[in-house]
């Protein structure tokens, strides 16, 4: 026997490695929040954090009534922008004009790519 006990697949493990190394150097404040950003094999998700205070300022995701109606049947990388666009829209609502984007131990590309270009997009500055 190994002498260790492994919990999940390989490729989840090498992420959360990742997301570990990113979280020592990203810190969301309340004036610059981290957008955090996961990706399922179906749905994408994403919220701003304020990493002071430990409270989540803003969330989006295309499971949300509003969304998954104006993007039915869409490709998931035009969910993912329309994501971005709905988190920018409520940050700018909430009077917040840039974040610190967190990937989340994902590659910068594809969906996550998507959502940071939708936010941008929505006003939001990186």
């Amino acid at each position: 026997m190994s002498g260790h006990i492994k919990f999940g697949s390989e490729k989840t493990r090498k992420r959360m490695k990742r997301k570990g190394a990113i979280r020592k150097r990203i810190h969301g404040t309340s004036e610059r929040p981290r957008l955090s950003v996961f990706r399922s094999a179906r749905y994408v998700y994403a919220q701003a954090i304020d990493d002071t205070t430990g409270r989540v300022l803003a969330a989006a995701s295309d499971t949300e009534t509003q969304i998954e109606q104006a993007v039915n049947g869409k490709p998931k990388k035009e969910r993912a922008r329309e994501v971005g666009k709905a988190i920018g829209a409520k940050l700018k609502a909430a009077g917040v004009t840039a974040v610190v984007f967190d990937r989340n131990g994902f590659i910068f590309h594809g969906r996550v790519k998507e959502v940071a270009d939708g936010a941008r997009e929505a006003g939001l500055e990186f």
